[in-house]
Parts: structure tokens; sequence; C-alpha cells
């Protein structure tokens, strides 16, 4: 396939090229072990994190600094999402690796992500200062982007919360009132999560291509010296402002009904437990 088989102009473009020159409709799917993989952990470390933290900064703030309290779900959530990523990167590694595999005229197979994994920590193709090759087969390999990973997520989750919670607790008193269902607890949570994933999900996309990049990187050399200021910089000068915001549609599209439905189905969860235990 010639290089123009991997230059899009857009979202359908996208789908049209991986399906018809790849391995067909399904290619469009790689990478969902992985994902799931990632979606568990994450999410069972990020939000009762996140609801721990708001929480206790919100009581301290009632007792010692008022000032704080609007700005608790910006703390809670950049803390609660640095923990989770930290956790979860060579998953994450994994799964951007999965997804943007191209296969070879020879025919190989994608590898899963264990494979994947493996294939980052015995990666031995030589680079310029031989003293420096120990290192690059470390397991530090499998934080690659890490740093990438934590400027795009952090930011992400502070607008998000910041916009999700005023969001969702006008949501709630118009729609509960002194009364709340598991329903009304659903559609309030997940219009809150959609708008706030839309919102902070455009505002980051830069960060996203910066994560992006530095993380399918196959250069050691290259990945040594990379950073998510010199990835944006670069991408600056050669694409300019579209290049930045390259892939915010399919993003915003994703993160809206994604920060939906995981925040939606949490609190309805919490709901019922809470109410299972009060009957006790």
């Amino acid at each position: 396939c010639s290089p123009e088989c991997f230059q899009y102009r857009g979202t359908m473009d996208v789908f049209s090229k991986i399906a018809r020159q790849q391995e067909g409709i399904f290619r469009l799917w790689r990478g969902t072990a992985a994902s799931l993989a990632l979606a568990v952990p994450t999410v069972g470390i990020y939000l009762p994190s996140y609801d721990l933290l708001r929480n206790w900064i919100e009581e301290y703030s009632d007792h010692s600094y008022p000032k704080l309290r609007p700005y608790a779900p910006l703390i809670a959530g950049s803390i609660a999402r640095s923990l989770a990523c930290i956790t979860c990167s060579p998953i994450e590694l994994a799964r951007t690796r999965m997804q943007a595999f191209k296969q070879s005229s020879g025919g190989a197979k994608p590898p899963g992500m264990w494979k994947t994994m493996l294939g980052v920590l015995s990666s031995r193709q030589s680079i310029s200062h031989p003293e420096n090759l120990q290192t690059t087969r470390g397991y530090h390999l499998l934080w690659t982007g890490m740093g990438a990973q934590l400027a795009r997520d952090v930011p992400f989750s502070a607008i998000c919360w910041m916009v999700l919670e005023p969001t969702r607790r006008h949501l709630l008193g118009l729609l509960a009132g002194e009364q709340s269902n598991a329903a009304v607890i659903m559609g309030a949570n997940f219009s809150a999560g959609f708008i706030a994933g839309v919102i902070s999900s455009g505002a980051t996309c830069p960060l996203d291509v910066a994560k992006t990049r530095r993380q399918i990187e196959k250069d050691p050399a290259r990945v040594l010296s990379m950073n998510t200021r010199r990835i944006l910089l670069e991408v600056w000068r050669n694409e300019g402002i579209n290049g930045l915001f390259r892939g915010a549609g399919p993003r915003m599209a994703r993160a809206g009904p994604s920060v939906g439905i995981v925040v939606s189905s949490y609190e309805v969860v919490k709901h019922i437990m809470h109410r299972k235990h009060a009957e006790l």
C-alpha cells in the first residue's frame, strides 16, 4: 500500500481506508481488549479516589478555608486522575500502539496486548549512544508517554469536573427537587457528563495529539528526547493549528457519551447501594 493509504482527510476517510485497505471492518475494533483491560482499573481507581478526595477537601474547606470549596472538584479530579494514569500507563501504551499498528506487506498479524508490551521491553533497535542501550530496554519504557498522558489527562479531568459538578447539581435540582430515583440520577449525570466530556476533550485535544505521537514513536533515541512541549512546537511548525486539533471531532464524539455513561452508571450504583444499606 502506498504512503497515501495512511494519510487521512477526515473521520469518514479514516473509516473507509481502514476497512478497505487493511483487515476489514473489524480493524476498527482493534485494541478493544486493551481498552477494556484499561477501563476497569482506571475507573476503579479514578472515581472512588475522586469521591474521597472531594469529600475530604470540602469538609476541610468548610471548617478551615471556605474559599477552597469551589476548587474541590478541580483539585480532587487532578489528583485522582494522576493516580489512575500512573497505575495504568503501560496498558494505555499497549492500547495506543495496537490501534496504530500498520499491517506490513508480509501479512504480519497485529500483536495482542501482552505481546505489544513485551515488544516494548525487548526493543533492540540500535541508537546513536550504545551506552544508553540498557536504559532503553528497562521496564520504564512501559511508561513511555506517561508525561504526555498526564499533561493531557490531568487538565482534562480538572476541566471535566469543574463543568460537571455545577451542571449536575443544577440538573438534579430541576429534575429531582426533594425526591430522587435511579432514573433521575442517571439522566442528570449522563447529561452533565456528556456536556463536560465534550468541552474538556475539545480543550485538551492538542495534548492528546502530543500523547499519541509520543507513544507510537518507534525510534528509541527519539523516544528518549521527546517531550510534550517539543512535540507541540513541532506540530505547530509543520502542520499549524489544524495539526494541533487533528482528530478533535472523533475525540469529542467519543468523550461525551463515554464520560456520561461512566459517571451516570457509577452514581446509580452508589444510589442503589446507599438505599440498600439504609434499608438494613
